[in-house]
């Protein structure tokens, strides 16, 4: 379906599965994937994706700008995506409207971390997932 290190428009993804537009966490009805997008700009919400020092694990960071993150929408698809048969497609901001695939992936585990500042810079609980890439 994607190839890794592909770039696509953002519209171009959507068109082919559909889903909503504006989450990091996108989950098209009546498809077996679950979409992850990742941006630089989650930084502004306390959001810091990225590779673990080992390369092993790419943390995501969970949905939610403000208040505690829990496991519901988005952030429940990811705990639960093998149990319900869906697929996990990561995508990195490249440009705006541009992402590069990164690859399929799995659940690995998460964090809970305290005191991370929200959309309103009050401190909450985030979810940090632990990914880890499906080698074909």
């Amino acid at each position: 379906m994607f190839v890794p290190g592909r770039e696509y428009r953002r519209e171009d993804i959507h068109r082919l599965v559909g889903g909503q537009r504006q989450s990091g966490i996108v989950t098209p009805r009546g498809s077996r994937v679950v979409l992850l997008f990742s941006s630089p700009r989650g930084g502004n919400y306390g959001y810091g994706d990225g590779w673990s020092e080992d390369g092993r694990f790419y943390r995501y960071s969970g949905e939610g700008q403000h208040g505690d993150m829990t496991f519901t929408r988005g952030n429940r698809a990811i705990l639960e995506h093998r149990e319900k048969g869906r697929e996990l497609h990561l995508f990195e901001l490249v440009r705006p409207g541009v992402y590069r695939y990164v690859g399929q992936m799995e659940y690995a585990g998460y964090e809970l971390c305290p005191g991370v500042p929200d959309r309103n810079n009050r401190p909450r609980t985030a979810i940090v997932f632990y990914l880890r890439p499906i080698v074909s």
